[in-house]
């Protein structure tokens, strides 16, 4: 009997996992999160910046690239049905964001020490600081958790802050 109803059990399981029931007719999907530090400069000569993070007696140091931030303004849209679509059109921020991933962050405290860089190569912040990564709730705080992350946010100023 087995031999004739393992294939539908499989497919049940492989259905199953892609979504999960979050209770209030919600469903939660299965998104992936991606486990890291997130930074945020507004500084405006910022142009690169390094992480490193320690935990446990190890550290590491995951690339950290800088990306051109922006924002959505404008936004439109042609009803308010779920088949109706909407549209927005994004501006520069004069900011920049980038993430360090780091697959093996604990959801504990860890050490980073920051590094922003102006043109030259210079540093325009040299901070440790203490983070407290968290699971994600990709799909709201009804749904499961993903993996841990923390932020970094770098003032105009150079003021730094962990969120």
């Amino acid at each position: 009997m087995w031999r004739r109803t393992w294939p539908l059990g499989v497919l049940l399981l492989a259905t199953a996992c892609g979504v999960v029931d979050a209770g209030d007719d919600m469903a939660c999907t299965a998104i992936g999160t991606p486990v890291g530090v997130s930074v945020d400069v507004e500084h405006p000569d910022a142009v690169a910046a390094t992480i490193e993070v320690c935990w446990d007696g190890s550290c590491a140091t995951p690339a950290l690239e800088l990306h051109p931030s922006s924002r959505a303004v404008e936004t439109t849209c042609t009803g308010t049905s779920p088949d109706d679509s909407c549209s927005a059109r994004s501006e520069p921020t004069g900011g920049k964001h980038g993430f360090a991933s780091l697959p093996r962050l604990p959801a504990k405290p860890v050490t980073a020490t920051l590094r922003v860089l102006d043109q030259a190569g210079s540093p325009l912040v040299d901070r440790d600081l203490a983070l407290n990564p968290e699971p994600a709730h990709p799909n709201g705080p009804n749904c499961p958790a993903g993996g841990p992350q923390a932020r970094i946010s770098v003032g105009a100023d150079g003021s730094v802050s962990a969120r």
